[in-house]
């Protein structure tokens, strides 16, 4: 084989190299959506559950109110978004209060007026917590995902973590936030921090995501710290507990089923 020969096959040889390389690196990559929804995984359990939820209010590192909620779940087999009915459970003047969320439409039922009133989800439930926070959401369905950066942030143990920012917009009007910036951890997909923002762009509030525990085959969170966008001593932190799988029938998600809900059958 001459020299020529030898180096026209060299050169051939690192040509189907390069190609193979090139073809390798241009294989779909795993997208910020992807991400995302990986993500409303570790949050949500994949069939229709029930859990509570507790949510305590602070100024200034007091304590100054407290609520518990029971909350039932069950995905829309068309959209693959929760439906949710959310029981007040405590204090004594809310108990028995409801509040439904069928679709994009959210309604308060109060048993002493017998009446149902559609509200939206940005109104404030205790603190810092909306109604929208307290209802469970796969965001991915909700909000276009675009990655801004991977880059370390300090979670909420005070621990930094490499995680993936990613950009969420709002893809209708129905939702809680317009925009969130939303850290997910690089090493597992878990909720780390997220800034929520209003219409126009205002910080509303940043929650921590912390206390991962093994629930139903999953670490979850199951704490979250929401602190206020422009007063950062006015803090509300919500604990979940008690999260099963259940039967949530159809009934219990109708508006017009409120007034005949019966606490007992969810027991």
């Amino acid at each position: 084989m001459t020299t020529r020969s030898f180096t026209m096959k060299r050169q051939a040889l690192a040509l189907l190299l390069a190609a193979v390389m090139q073809n390798s690196l241009a294989a779909p990559a795993t997208t910020a959506q992807d991400l995302l929804a990986a993500s409303d995984a570790i949050r949500n359990p994949d069939r229709s559950f029930g859990l509570n939820n507790t949510l305590i209010e602070y100024r200034d590192g007091k304590q100054i109110d407290s609520s518990t909620l029971a909350i039932y779940a069950r995905a829309d087999s068309k959209t693959g978004q929760f439906r949710n009915l959310i029981r007040f459970v405590s204090p004594q003047r809310d108990a028995g209060k409801l509040l439904l969320k069928n679709g994009n439409d959210l309604w308060f039922f109060d048993p002493s007026s017998k009446a149902s009133v559609r509200i939206s989800p940005q109104q404030r439930l205790l603190g810092q917590a909306a109604n929208g926070d307290v209802m469970t959401v796969n965001l991915a369905l909700d909000y276009h995902a675009s990655l801004l950066a991977e880059e370390e942030v300090q979670d909420g143990e005070r621990q930094k973590r490499a995680s993936y920012l990613l950009n969420l917009k709002a893809k209708h009007g129905e939702v809680t936030y317009e925009r969130i910036e939303y850290w997910i951890d690089r090493s597992n997909s878990r909720p780390i921090k997220a800034k929520f923002y209003s219409s126009s762009d205002r910080l509303l509030k940043t929650a921590y995501y912390r206390q991962f525990k093994s629930q139903l085959g999953v670490e979850r969170p199951t704490e979250t710290v929401i602190i206020d966008g422009l007063d950062p001593k006015w803090i509300t932190v919500m604990r979940t507990s008690d999260l099963a799988y259940r039967d949530v029938p159809e009934s219990w998600l109708q508006r017009d089923y409120l007034p005949r809900f019966n606490p007992e059958q969810a027991k």
